[in-house]
């Protein structure tokens, strides 16, 4: 297939400004040169790591979610367990890294499963999704000091209902699912 991603009709960046730096929101403001000349005096962009999710399947065929508050949307939701790449981790060590942080869940034959970007037009990082089956439950979690998260086993006909009607709502988690159960013919 071909490559329709590239820097075909890039911006020029004339200058940048950070606004705040801080460790969960880096944003700058950049005066940029479109291909045609014209100037954008104010576009912001929100800097962030990149981020990890996983669909995690039991040896015995359960999903491993979690369900966790989110001050953003001010709800409680199901999610895939996820987190932040830190610095010198590759996408699949900060992935199993969060796999066992948040649940315990280790193991098993592990695949990259798809590649995101959250927001194009306004943040600069990609959210890589993995595919982990046959994990198994190896320790307790090791949360971080602001984590509350449930850990629940679903049968895969439940997540997908979730899916389905409109339950899991974060996209970066609800994308990789639809692959999941409609891309492969796992349902």
């Amino acid at each position: 297939m071909e490559n329709t991603i590239n820097e075909d009709r890039k911006w020029k960046v004339l200058e940048s400004e950070y606004l705040i730096r801080r460790p969960w929101l880096t944003a700058r403001r950049d005066r940029a040169e479109l291909p045609d000349g014209r100037i954008n005096n104010e576009y912001y962009v929100l800097e962030y790591p990149d981020w990890v999710n996983i669909i995690a399947v039991t040896e015995d065929g359960y999903i491993v979610l979690e369900r966790q508050y989110r001050h953003g949307l001010g709800n409680t939701c199901y999610e895939l367990p996820c987190g932040v790449i830190e610095e010198g981790e590759t996408p699949l060590e900060a992935a199993q890294r969060e796999l066992l942080e948040e649940t315990g869940y280790a193991g098993g034959q592990w695949q990259p499963w798809m590649t995101l970007s959250p927001n194009p037009a306004t943040s600069n990082n990609l959210a890589h999704s993995f595919l982990a089956v046959g994990v198994k439950r190896v320790s307790g979690q090791s949360l971080d000091a602001t984590e509350d998260i449930e850990v629940f086993l679903k049968r895969p006909k439940y997540v997908r209902s979730l899916l389905e009607n409109n339950q899991i709502l974060q996209a970066l988690m609800a994308a990789p699912l639809w692959k999941y159960f409609f891309g492969n013919n796992n349902s």
